[in-house]
């Protein structure tokens, strides 16, 4: 892999929920380390756990190590969270510092992937914070960074110089991934 000519290049994967994001992040990784072995990757994904074909919960993936862990279930009604949430998930607090500490050491990297920052890290200081600082540090070849669209404004203007990878559908999401990682070299 190598960067663009300014430098360490950071890509913003953004689309609706279930479009394919965290599938384009998957593949990426899979086809960079298949195209190039010894590929370093490091960094988080954030897999959804069905449950009868529905979203019941999210298991955070150490993209180096392949261990997981229960990150999130959805909340139930209207009842106070205890601990870190966003309306639809209750994130259990020691799997944040985990992923949080996976991603404090992810860089150096060639290829660095955070699967997702939202409303926790962008607008409430809280979560993946390290995701935050290893992208601004330029420690890799290139960084893909899941964010929503409706904070894609604020990563923009974070990372102004990042180009927006667009996923339309889980179809098409995987073919994307596999020319990104050709195109990372």
């Amino acid at each position: 892999m190598t960067a663009g000519p300014s430098g360490p290049g950071v890509h913003l994967v953004t689309g609706e929920r279930g479009a394919g994001k965290t599938t384009f992040c998957r593949v990426l990784v899979e086809t960079a380390r298949s195209a190039r072995p010894g590929t370093l990757a490091a960094g988080i994904l954030s897999q959804k756990v069905l449950v009868g074909g529905e979203e019941a919960a999210i298991e955070a993936v150490d993209v180096a190590s392949g261990q997981r862990r229960r990150l999130a279930v959805l909340r139930r009604g209207t009842d106070a969270a205890d601990g870190p949430s966003t309306i639809r998930w209750q994130f259990d607090a020691a799997i944040l510092a985990w992923g949080d500490a996976v991603l404090r050491s992810a860089t150096p990297c060639e290829l660095l992937v955070v699967d997702e920052l939202g409303p926790l890290e962008f607008q409430r200081d809280e979560g993946w914070r390290s995701g935050l600082a290893a992208v601004d540090s330029g420690a890799y070849r290139a960084a893909f960074v899941v964010v929503r669209p409706e904070l894609l404004d604020r990563a923009l203007r974070r990372w102004p110089q990042a180009l927006v990878i667009r996923i339309e559908s889980a179809d098409r999401a995987a073919a994307a991934a596999r020319r990104s990682a050709l195109e990372l070299g």
